[in-house]
């Protein structure tokens, strides 16, 4: 079954990337899960704005989209295994509410961390901060 949205994707970040340390394919489960559920999650005609940045020793990737306004409460939980939303935010199918909580805890695998916030204008934002690799953090690899 296709699924045409029609979603705008914006890009912003490192010209260079950010280098972090671990195991590729949990890190890539870990922006797969983000970006699954920004379309996922997303209304036909929606957007999805991926950003990354560095500082002296975190990396951060952060994953927004549009939509209707949720409740802080509820989306702080949504890293908890089996938390979803209101059934218009699942309607898709196929999910089992793990998403996130896989997320946070490939996060935590790697010294970093997961925050949710409902954005005010409506729509969620999820930042993932990572410890930079040793390299980018100006120590010799």
């Amino acid at each position: 079954m296709s699924c045409h949205k029609d979603l705008t994707v914006h890009g912003v970040g490192e010209d260079d990337g950010a280098w972090v340390q671990g195991s590729e394919p949990l890190l890539s489960r870990l922006v797969g899960n983000l970006i699954d559920n920004a379309i996922g999650h997303n209304h036909r005609g929606g957007w999805i704005r991926v950003a990354t940045e560095a500082d002296g020793s975190t990396a951060q990737l952060v994953v927004e989209t549009g939509g209707r306004l949720l409740d802080r409460q509820q989306v702080a939980q949504l890293a908890q295994p089996f938390r979803r939303l209101g059934a218009d935010r699942t309607s898709t199918g196929g999910g089992s509410g793990l998403g996130l909580s896989i997320v946070a805890a490939i996060a935590a695998a790697h010294g970093g961390s997961l925050d949710l916030y409902a954005r005010a204008e409506g729509g969620l934002r999820v930042g993932v901060s990572l410890p930079l690799a040793a390299r980018t953090a100006g120590v010799p690899a």
